[in-house]
């Protein structure tokens, strides 16, 4: 999920965005508690990668609000 790109999410609607970030947020804490237990993860980038998918959904929802309020 976290390699998706803009073209991607913006086909997505917005439901199925909200519900798209809701699993990349429980996916970055699952990974923040296992990184904080000792136990690294299999990918060091994984986290970073997260963050960015979350950017991104994150910036086309504020990109669709201001398109729709103008």
């Amino acid at each position: 999920m976290p390699g998706m790109n803009a073209k991607e999410i913006r086909k997505l609607t917005p439901a199925e965005r909200q519900k798209k970030l809701e699993e990349l947020y429980n996916e970055m804490s699952s990974i923040r508690i296992e990184s904080a237990t000792g136990g690294g993860t299999q990918n060091p980038y994984k986290i970073r990668n997260v963050r960015k998918a979350v950017a991104r959904i994150l910036t086309i929802n504020r990109e669709e609000e201001l398109e729709a309020s103008e």
